[in-house]
This record gives structure tokens, C-alpha cells and sequence, in this order.
């Protein structure tokens, strides 16, 4: 058993958030051996039960869940800042040749701790990641991820067309990778598999086809891909698939979208499209840092929220600017100030960071998991320094309330505020 003592965040089962300002957290071992949490509440409420516990106390120290990012490549771990015209571009230019150096698999074993560090260092704690077509990518990320003990998911890149050598795989090598990977990894320790298409326009209908059918076969596995981010994009995929009734509609009609599918972006959506998204179970990965850098267009969150289908942030690296939740947050409050409503909506603080934590969680299907701090819920957590930089030591110092302190931190915070990130037995961090 293990007890902290310090300002403690966490979210009731609606999205609100629950404050502590002298909190306690208690985590311990399940039969498995997982940390998770044991109580969270107000010290004074709880502090009784556990008079004979040591405690870890951390003064002037926010103790909040470990942040969940929806959408990240792994690959494009060194095509972060890349200038480019627009996605197409970007893709050609930089993503693809990237890629193709993990056709090598000690290649792969050398980016995956510096991925995971830099995850680790920023307190994300739960992704979702793309690997690349290549199947030793996988086992790189997974791997090491095992090896730290994190939540991970991730999956093969299905590209079997419109793609350069080096990237371009097999339709049938590549749905026998796939199920191969699934039964290797899925379910293994905290790890998961996702089904991988890249996006519509870079499989043919058969590999579309074949991925359906391994959705179908293993329902507990997770689907990533993108969808109508970039207007080019769209219009090529109409193209490609003529008989769709629209890009989303694409995946519907080769059993891709169901619960536990995520997709990224989500930009240039009609209501028929928001309705599929909801009735299927589907969710978005809103990713404002990649959208405002490739100038794609604006997630509208208003009208998300009016048809009723789930997101939660995501950063996109490296089409995405920054692995920093804090910077995340802040492009997507941007983002909700302009919207293709254009009614100016005013993310609140606790809105953003719920969509980055608890809201994530529950968007890919692991709500009560990960995400959060309620009792139950498996023990990450990252240690904040709210003095971390005398410009935000001084805002915060002024907070009346939550909402202040936590978009202060938003707004001033980068990896700076991150002390420390926890996750299992674990700690990461300059005080770890």
C-alpha cells in the first residue's frame, strides 16, 4: 500500500471534475500484482483509515490521472516539425521515406524507447499509437512498452496501395501479419491491438475487406484509421469509392465501425456522418495541434455534441506539433473558439482536461481503467508542479478557483510541469 498526500484531481462518471485542494490517494496491489487505486477523497474524510500507512506527502504538488492520447505515430517520432504544404505533401515528403526505415527491425528498437520516454516525460501514460506496415515495428513498441509496464495499443499499418516501396505491403502478407500480431500481443500484460488501416485511399477494397473480417473475428480488439481530415483527401476517396455514400461511409461498408473503432480527425463531417459515428459506437480522435499545422480545418465540437457521438484528444504526432497534453489542450480550446458552427464555443478547463484524460479513457472503451483516479481504476498518475516556471508559479499562486488553476496550467504548462509520471510500480521524472 502506498499513500500520497496532496491536491488531488479525478472525474465523476458525468465529466465533472472533483477536486481536492488536501487530498489523499491510496493505491495498492491487485491479485495480479497491478497497482490500482484503493480510495481518493479529502484527507480529513480518510486519513483515519490509514493512520499505520506511511505517507508520501507532496505539498503544493497536484497529483492528477496520467493523460490518455487517442491518435499517435510512433514512426513519426523524428517528422515532427517538418514543413510541408498540406497532408498529401507531408505524406510524400517526409512521412513515407521515414517510415521505410523501419523496414529494419533494430531500427524500430531504437526509436521505441525515445518515443516512450518522450510520452513518459509529457505524462501520457495510455496511447494509441500507429506502428507501420511492417510488422517488426509492432513488436519494437510493444516490446518495450511491456518492458515498462505501460497500457499500450497499437497495430500494423494496412497500406496496400497508392504507397511508395518500402511501405507498401501485401494484401494477403498483410491480413496474415495481422492476425498473426493480434494473437501475439493482444490481451498480453496491459497491451492491446489495433486493426490498422491507413486511410481508405491507400487500401484496396479486398484489404478493406479482410480487415472487416478480422474486426468481426477478434470484437474486443480495437480499429484505428483517419477519415475526412484534409478536403483533397476526401474528394480523392470518393474517387476511389464511388459507391460510398461518403468517406466515413467508406469503413462502414467493410465492417469498420463499431465500438472501439477510432478515428482521427473527424473535420469535414455531415449529419448522416456524425449519426453513423454515433449509432455505431465509432469515436473521434480530435487532434488540433496536426489540424491547425496542415491547415485541415476545425473539429466542430458543438455539433458532436448536438448528434451525441464520443471524443477525446489526441496530439498526432508528428503531423501533431507537440507530445505536451498542455499544448493539446490549448489548441483545442482554440479550436472550439472557431468550429465550422462558428459560434465561438468556450471549452471549459475542466472540459479540455477530461477530454485528455477520463474522456479519452472512456472513448476507447476503458473507462474505470485508465483515465481516471476513482477507486478501481489502475494506478497512473503524473505528480504537477503548478510553480514549475516563475510566470506560472505566479498566475497560479492567484487561482480562486479550479477552473483558474487548471488553465493556467494549460495555457502556461509544458513538460516542466510534469515532476513525475507513475504508472504501475514505476516512476519517470526529475524527482522519480
Amino acid at each position: 500500500m502506498r499513500v500520497y498526500r496532496s491536491a488531488l484531481l479525478r472525474f465523476a462518471d458525468d465529466g465533472t471534475a472533483v477536486y481536492d485542494e488536501d487530498g489523499l490517494l491510496a493505491v495498492g496491489p491487485d491479485a495480479l500484482g497491478r497497482q490500482r487505486v484503493v480510495a481518493a477523497g479529502a484527507w480529513q474524510a480518510l486519513a483515519s483509515q490509514y493512520a499505520d500507512q506511511p505517507v508520501t506527502h507532496l505539498p503544493g504538488r497536484l497529483l492528477a490521472p496520467g493523460f490518455v492520447d487517442m491518435h499517435i505515430h510512433f514512426p513519426q517520432t523524428d517528422v515532427i516539425g517538418s514543413p510541408a504544404d498540406g497532408l498529401l505533401p507531408w505524406l510524400e515528403n517526409y512521412t513515407f521515406p521515414h517510415e521505410s526505415r523501419f523496414a529494419e527491425s533494430e531500427y524500430g528498437q531504437q526509436v521505441a524507447p525515445v518515443f516512450l520516454d518522450e510520452l513518459l516525460r509529457h505524462g501520457v501514460t495510455t496511447a494509441l499509437a500507429f506502428s507501420t506496415s511492417h510488422p517488426a515495428s509492432v513488436d519494437a513498441l510493444l516490446g518495450e512498452a511491456q518492458r515498462r509496464h505501460m497500457r499500450l495499443i497499437t497495430g500494423k499499418v494496412l497500406q496496400d496501395r497508392h504507397s511508395p516501396d518500402g511501405v507498401r505491403d501485401d494484401t494477403e502478407q498483410s491480413l496474415i501479419d495481422t492476425e498473426a500480431l493480434i494473437q501475439r500481443w493482444h490481451g498480453v500484460d496491459r497491451l492491446g491491438y489495433a486493426i490498422t488501416p491507413r486511410f481508405a485511399p491507400t487500401s484496396t477494397p479486398e484489404q478493406l475487406r479482410g480487415a472487416g473480417e478480422l474486426a468481426a473475428r477478434y470484437p474486443d480488439v480495437w480499429i484505428q484509421s483517419h477519415v475526412a481530415e484534409n478536403l483533397d483527401e476526401i474528394r480523392w476517396a470518393r474517387e476511389l469509392f464511388p459507391a460510398s455514400r461518403s468517406y466515413l461511409g467508406v469503413y462502414d461498408d467493410f465492417g469498420l465501425m463499431r465500438e472501439r473503432a477510432v478515428y482521427a480527425h473527424c473535420i469535414h463531417f455531415d449529419d448522416d456522418d456524425r449519426a453513423l459515428m454515433r449509432d455505431t459506437g465509432a469515436v473521434a480522435a480530435v487532434s488540433p495541434t496536426s489540424n491547425l499545422f496542415l491547415g485541415s480545418g476545425f473539429f466542430d465540437y458543438a455539433s458532436a455534441d448536438r448528434v451525441g457521438f464520443g471524443y477525446g484528444l489526441a496530439s498526432d504526432v508528428g503531423g501533431g506539433t507537440s507530445f505536451s497534453p498542455f499544448h493539446t489542450m490549448m489548441a483545442a480550446y482554440y479550436v472550439g473558439r472557431e468550429g465550422q458552427t462558428k459560434q465561438g464555443l468556450s471549452l471549459s478547463p475542466q472540459q479540455l482536461w477530461w477530454q485528455h484524460t477520463a474522456g479519452a479513457a472512456k472513448a476507447l472503451g476503458l473507462a474505470g481503467v485508465v483515465g481516471n483516479l476513482q477507486p478501481g481504476c489502475e494506478a497512473d498518475f503524473v505528480v504537477l508542479n503548478p510553480q514549475a516556471t516563475p510566470l506560472l508559479a505566479r498566475k497560479t499562486v492567484q487561482a480562486r478557483n479550479l477552473g483558474e488553476l487548471l488553465f493556467a496550467l494549460i495555457v502556461l504548462g509544458d513538460d516542466r510541469v510534469v515532476e513525475q509520471t507513475v504508472i504501475s510500480q514505476a516512476k519517470y521524472g526529475s524527482s522519480a
